[in-house]
């Protein structure tokens, strides 16, 4: 049995792609933008990573580390080359609470539970479902990430001394200033050259003038240091004191029970924007596929980060789009861009410390512009009321609470409007019937299913109709059990005045059903292929009640 069951499991796992280059050619001009994107990136995951580190309430570098182990680890294993992941405020948000009650060791533990969940979907090839998420759902998605990106931002503007004043006068001027040359440089950099990267360009010009000019603005060493070491192998489960001075979380059934509903719930984020992240650079690099090889490296990553020190992490839209914006392709970027990070962290961090915010600022602004679906403004005054109903209400709420309470309350809406648009096309056209003189005939047009059933008992004259009632399903398909229920009820009606009803022109889905709930009786051989006209009688009680 076991050997059977390993053997179905081999079938669920399909040899993955992991092809450095895959369909880019190999040359010296693929490798060198690749890298020099590499490197643009690892400059802009610096002050994101250190700052979902401070909203989760942790040290640096474990913001740093979870950015570098799991940006290599789904780089070289993910889905979509050209994804850049690592530690996001998505996922920090809900960390927040347990570190304050419990510390750090029970984050990381945490984090190693919520990378096994995230394989267990990999392998279950649950990703494939992000096939149910609507396009208004998307353009809301992108819209309500791309103005939380905005706002996070804004942070930048503060008095580093003081974290809870505004930056003002020359100051803020001057960081207006560099944050607009930033933009202007990198809007007008692919005019003059594609050899740099545009947001490289302008980082490297606006950080040599505020080093060469010693002009005071905030810069990434305000914020926080990032120097450190490799990230050392630590078990966060066991008893005594564990890293930064917090109690190790205990490996017992009390600990689960702490961290179960926080993994659970970090899973679900993480892969929800990861999965959404693949749609959106699949549209922008032309590739598809690879959800359940990214739900696999997501989890993996996130399992060795735990073990490492890391806070975990998921993809980054914003990271993501800066990498493919730059001319990353392959996952050559996504590999330099963690390394490259470590070395900040390890050798280079005196250096990094001096590149001011305003240019980090002012590249992430230019995220801003091209993430937004400027588009979607001119697209709701042409698509039906509710799609641009979706499209404001996840927006909303991506910016209000959280991405994947957005995305979940946009499939819901656009699952509901959907079921509400199907419940009112049903209805039926009735005749006499052509092969069994005195009987009545309705054809049933439309779903039969929980929507419905209310409309579909509604189409029919009990009392006023002849003993004899054919219900032809040629143009109809019944559903779910709320549609068995109406069958049943409908018969139950009839027999209770005498009459009998019989069921005409099952399609073979629709037959497989009855049967299997038990409702119809077989008088004649089974053709529900139209061959021939079938009639099947209906049982009554079987599902209780009529």
């Amino acid at each position: 049995m076991t050997r059977g069951i390993m053997a179905t499991l081999a079938k669920q796992i399909s040899p993955p792609n992991l092809s450095i280059m895959q369909d880019e050619g190999f040359t010296v001009s693929r490798v060198r933008t690749e890298l020099l994107s590499g490197l643009t990136v690892a400059l802009a995951l610096v002050p994101e990573a250190v700052a979902f580190a401070f909203v989760a309430g942790v040290h640096p570098l474990v913001g740093l580390y979870a950015a570098f182990m799991v940006g290599l680890i789904t780089a070289v294993f993910g889905g979509r080359p050209g994804m850049i992941s690592g530690a996001t405020g998505a996922l920090a948000v809900v960390m927040v609470a347990l570190v304050a009650e419990h510390g750090v060791e029970y984050l990381f533990a945490t984090v190693v539970l919520m990378g096994i969940l995230q394989i267990i979907a990999g392998v279950m090839h649950w990703g494939k479902f992000i096939r149910l998420v609507p396009h208004p759902v998307m353009l809301g998605f992108v819209n309500g990430l791309a103005i939380v990106i905005f706002l996070a931002q804004l942070t930048q503007f503060k008095d580093p001394s003081n974290t809870e004043a505004w930056l003002a006068g020359p100051q803020l001027m001057m960081m207006l200033g560099l944050v607009g040359l930033t933009m202007l440089i990198i809007w007008g950099t692919p005019k003059i050259t594609a050899i740099i990267p545009a947001p490289l360009a302008g980082i490297g010009i606006v950080a040599a003038l505020v080093i060469a000019f010693g002009i005071n603005v905030p810069t990434v060493g305000d914020m926080a240091s990032i120097k450190g070491g490799f990230p050392s192998f630590h078990n966060p489960f066991g008893t005594g004191e564990g890293l930064y001075g917090t109690a190790l979380a205990p490996f017992t059934l009390e600990t689960l029970w702490i961290i179960l509903p926080y993994a659970v719930i970090l899973a679900a984020i993480g892969l929800i924007e990861s999965l959404l992240t693949l749609n959106l650079v699949g549209e922008i690099t032309g590739k598809r596929g690879g959800a359940s090889q990214e739900c696999i490296a997501q989890g993996a990553s996130n399992v060795v980060t735990g073990f490492f020190g890391g806070m975990g992490g998921c993809a980054m839209i914003g990271q993501s789009m800066i990498n493919v914006k730059s001319g990353g392709r392959t996952r050559i970027a996504g590999i330099a861009a963690a390394l490259f990070l470590l070395a900040f962290i390890v050798v280079a961090s005196p250096l990094i410390e001096q590149i001011p915010l305003a240019a980090l600022v002012g590249v992430m602004f230019m995220v801003v512009i091209g993430t937004f679906a400027w588009n979607s403004f001119k697209v709701m005054t042409k698509v039906p009321l509710m799609d641009a109903f979706v499209i404001v209400l996840v927006t909303v709420v991506t910016v209000m609470t959280d991405l994947a309470i957005a995305v979940v309350v946009g499939v819901i809406v656009s699952a509901l409007a959907y079921a509400w648009n199907n419940a009112r096309r049903i209805h039926a056209y009735t005749r006499e019937s052509e092969s069994d003189k005195g009987a009545k005939v309705y054809e049933i047009e439309g779903p039969l299913f929980f929507g419905s059933t209310d409309g579909f008992i509604e189409l029919f004259d009990v009392a006023n109709d002849p003993n004899h009632v054919i219900v032809d399903f040629a143009r109809s398909r019944v559903v779910d059990q709320s549609a068995l229920q109406a069958i049943e009820t409908l018969a139950g009606k009839y027999e209770a005045e005498g009459k009998a009803v019989v069921l005409r022109h099952l399609s073979r889905d629709c037959h497989q059903l009855l049967t299997k709930a038990g409702h119809l009786m077989v008088d004649s051989d089974d053709d529900p292929d139209y061959q021939v006209a079938v009639d099947y009688s209906v049982k009554t009680g079987i599902l209780g009640g009529h």
